[in-house]
């Protein structure tokens, strides 16, 4: 695991001066929507904001200690169905379950949030409820949550989202944006150089810094994955990826030597690399494609092997 030198690391200076704000004026709306690209840092800010809040009305000197533990009586956390089956296991290997297309927030657990917020604050003058991933409630809990959200209360709900498009407007209408935005190349590499302790980074000779940061699509905490996925990495698949393959039996063999050794996780992050690196080669449209359905085959779970070799024997005879 690479570390980071400083527990900010990825806090939006932008973001964090409108919610200083609104901490130090106590103007607290029923409903913020935290919304932007996955991994700039969205979910972290929203704990340091929840801290600071119950910091202002919590006699308790341990108050974050409690909330990062998930142990504030007065603090609740829903999140899709998948991880809270997978609460046991490591973070990463959630994260390479949470894709799956079968996670959803049901009615059961909005019901939860009602229930929640009617009871009594215990050590707070407000109750706070996070809701990770917030587009994927369906259609019943978004209706019960949209009621929860119109009814006064002591409560202040936090939805994260990276697809704002995918929630009610209804509930967008009675919620405050806190918009994150992507970060440019440029702002990457300062995070990197000010927090991140660049003797664990081991680079192949060839791949450039700049094809890991544009594979990450503006997102400091996608390349810190990216860049532990790719220290994992063999030599072996490295040198034959560099460009797209010329020879059908190089095909067969990278395709199943890729199936065997990589997870689907590591596949969709290979994929995202190549498809950076073959496009700034080539300027082809049609190979980004090919590449692009190639991602949504493996996250469907076809079978990896064969849709490497399809997709690869397409660029092959269309793209090259």
């Amino acid at each position: 695991m690479i570390d980071v030198k400083k527990n900010n690391f990825l806090l939006n200076k932008e973001v964090n001066t409108c919610l200083n704000n609104i901490i130090q004026k106590k103007s607290f709306a029923n409903g913020y929507i935290f919304y932007g690209p996955e991994g700039v840092g969205k979910k972290q800010t929203a704990f340091q904001f929840i801290k600071e809040i119950f910091k202002q009305f919590s006699r308790s000197d341990n108050v974050e200690e409690i909330i990062t533990n998930n142990n504030h009586p007065d603090f609740l956390i829903i999140e899709p169905d998948s991880l809270l089956a997978t609460k046991s296991s490591e973070s990463t290997d959630r994260e390479k379950k949470i894709k799956s297309g079968s996670e959803i927030i049901k009615i059961a657990q909005i019901r939860h949030i009602k229930t929640f917020l009617s009871q009594k604050s215990i050590s707070s003058e407000k109750k706070i409820v996070l809701i990770i991933d917030a587009h994927l409630l369906n259609e019943a809990a978004s209706n019960c949550l949209l009621k929860t959200l119109e009814e006064p209360s002591n409560g202040i709900l936090i939805l994260l989202t990276s697809n704002l498009h995918l929630l009610l407007d209804t509930i967008i209408s009675r919620c405050q944006i806190v918009r994150f935005r992507s970060f440019s190349s440029k702002q990457i590499k300062s995070i990197f150089k000010e927090y991140l302790d660049t003797s664990q980074l081991k680079f192949n000779t060839k791949l450039k810094f700049e094809d890991l940061i544009n594979s990450a699509n503006g997102s400091p905490n996608q390349l810190l994955k990216n860049i532990e996925i790719w220290n994992d990495f063999s030599d072996e698949i490295i040198s034959k990826l560099d460009s797209p393959i010329k020879n059908s039996l190089e095909i067969l063999e990278i395709s199943k030597l890729i199936s065997d050794k990589l997870d689907i996780y590591q596949q969709i992050f290979l994929v995202n690399l190549i498809q950076t690196i073959w496009w700034k080669n080539t300027k082809n449209i049609g190979l980004v494609k090919k590449l692009e359905n190639l991602k949504y085959l493996l996250r469907k779970n076809i079978q990896p092997r064969l849709v490497w070799e399809i997709t690869l024997l397409k660029i092959l005879i269309e793209d090259i």
